[in-house]
């Protein structure tokens, strides 16, 4: 049986690694887009602009706020939704430090 080997791994690769799985759907991209395009949070109109059914964005919603992505109240039936800009923010910092990393050593290459 295979094991999950993921806590072998140091925080800072596996937050990079949870948050880059969240946002590797389309729809949660479209999300987040139209989110951000919004001063305040939004209620509801996320199901207007997508072609996708209300269930379909509810569990990509629960995906983006499970990892933090997100932020969300729930009052009733009506649910709002904002960008977690600190997450986003150290999500987007986190990727860039991955990338300059990478391509430190992009001069030592001697491949294909």
């Amino acid at each position: 049986m295979a094991q999950n080997k993921k806590h072998e791994f140091n925080k800072d690769e596996i937050d990079l690694a949870d948050i880059a799985k969240a946002l590797s759907h389309p729809a949660r991209i479209a999300i987040l887009k139209e989110i951000a395009k919004h001063d305040t949070c939004i209620c509801g109109e996320i199901v207007e602009v997508l072609p996708l059914a209300q269930s379909t964005v509810s569990q990509h919603l629960k995906e983006l706020l499970n990892a933090g992505v997100l932020s969300g109240t729930i009052d009733g039936t009506k649910s709002c939704y904002c960008i977690n800009w600190k997450v986003f923010e150290k999500f987007e910092k986190s990727f860039a430090s991955f990338f300059n990393h990478a391509k430190s050593f992009e001069t030592k290459r001697n491949c294909c």
